[in-house]
């Protein structure tokens, strides 16, 4: 018990958005920032457990946050949170996709959000038991060593075929334009006689008139 308060307090001592959000809180009402956060975890707790709208609040603690993060982690000239980040965001994108899967079936259960809040929050917490770090080398490295050469050797079939699909459409797509060029024939121009100018008209009725008397 007493080692899980020393992480909590030492996490609280952390720079991050959360902390100084809980410090401004602290300076303004005089309240422990300790009892402050405890009350925030208390009060989330209870409106995933019965509050409208748990899925969307979950997937907002999952992503906000660490996108602010890893903007601030691009636009710093350190590599190690560029890492930290990377690393949360390929958990992340596993978890995702499991729970795809599996949300229709453990959604039912009434600590599901609770459980899955508290699963991002263990994966973005920063210091030497972050999860994701800690998920990232005892299972997604350990698997990606594995099988990423047969993953590569998938994937340069795969990029292989879809180029040989798009050169075989684009062929056919040009071909196909030829023969309905080569059947357009060319629209002749019919030219009739020229018309008589004016002045030649004119003439011509002077001289009838003159014959005619």
């Amino acid at each position: 018990m007493d080692g899980l308060r020393q992480r909590f307090e030492r996490l609280l001592e952390q720079r991050n958005l959360a902390t100084e959000a809980l410090g401004a809180l602290e300076a303004k009402t005089g309240v422990d920032k300790r009892y402050l956060a405890a009350g925030a975890t208390t009060l989330l707790s209870l409106y995933l457990l019965f509050g409208y709208g748990a899925s969307l609040l979950c997937n907002l603690i999952g992503f906000v946050y660490p996108a602010y993060a890893s903007i601030k982690a691009i636009e710093s000239p350190s590599k190690e949170d560029d890492t930290v980040w990377l690393t949360y965001w390929v958990v992340y994108s596993l978890f995702g996709l499991a729970e795809f899967f599996s949300d229709l079936l453990l959604s039912w259960f009434p600590f599901y959000y609770v459980g899955k809040c508290a699963f991002l929050l263990f994966c973005m917490i920063p210091g030497p038991w972050n999860g994701a770090r800690m998920l990232y080398r005892r299972v997604v490295r350990q698997l990606f060593l594995k099988h990423h050469e047969a993953v590569d050797s998938v994937m340069r079939d795969l990029s292989g075929r879809a180029l040989d699909v798009a050169a075989g459409i684009t062929r056919d797509v040009l071909q196909a334009l030829a023969h309905s060029r080569a059947l357009i024939a060319p629209v002749a121009v019919v030219e009739g006689p020229p018309l008589p100018s004016e002045p030649t008209i004119a003439k011509v009725s002077v001289t009838q008139l003159q014959q005619d008397k």
